[in-house]
């Protein structure tokens, strides 16, 4: 009988380790991939910025994207809004205090499929604040460039509100607005590049 068991997980890790090679990884292009954020100033205009440094892999399964994952690693030192006294702002005490959060990651825990849609479930960390979302995508590919590369593409939107991840700082106006708005949009366009075998 303890023979049988054995044999049984055996085979059941084989097939789990079947299915987790079953996925290719993609490493993000840094060149062709963009995160973007804008915001409300003084409540009647969007500022928009992006951040420049931005990697990360995506396990992509083609046959059953629902089996891919996805990590992604942003420098919060690289915002950019283009005006420098504000970058310097964002990048302080007030609002990102790069010095002691240097990193915003996600994590994906799951894929779940939804009429034709596909939505990342996983830990979004900020400010050192982690908490779970629901992250909308699309994908594209895979397609092979003209250098005879594999890639995909993912294209994705959210909504935070920054207060949930302890970025507070603001003003309030005369008429009870904020000098900066609490929602922030994030857009995601993100192209990855298949990895050679033997790469880590």
């Amino acid at each position: 009988m303890r023979y049988k068991n054995t044999i049984l997980v055996l085979i059941f890790s084989l097939i789990i380790v079947s299915v987790a090679f079953s996925a290719d990884k993609y490493v993000f292009d840094p060149v062709h991939s963009t995160i973007g954020f804008s915001v409300r100033h003084l409540v009647i205009s969007n500022v928009k910025g992006e951040f420049k440094e931005v990697s990360g892999n995506i396990l992509f399964d083609e046959k059953d994207i629902t089996k891919s994952s996805v990590n992604i690693m942003i420098k919060t030192a690289s915002i950019d809004t283009d005006e420098q006294d504000r970058d310097n702002h964002l990048k302080g005490p007030d609002f990102f205090d790069v010095k002691k959060y240097s990193e915003i990651t996600f994590k994906s825990k799951r894929i779940d499929k939804i009429d034709d849609a596909y939505v990342a479930i996983g830990d979004l960390t900020i400010h050192g604040v982690t908490k779970e979302i629901r992250l909308p995508f699309s994908m594209f590919g895979p397609i092979k460039d003209p250098w005879g590369n594999n890639r995909i593409g993912v294209e994705a939107n959210l909504k935070i509100n920054r207060q949930d991840y302890g970025v507070s700082w603001s003003k309030t106006l005369d008429n009870g607005g904020l000098v900066v708005g609490n929602e922030v949009k994030i857009e995601l366009n993100v192209e990855a590049i298949k990895a050679k075998e033997g790469t880590n």
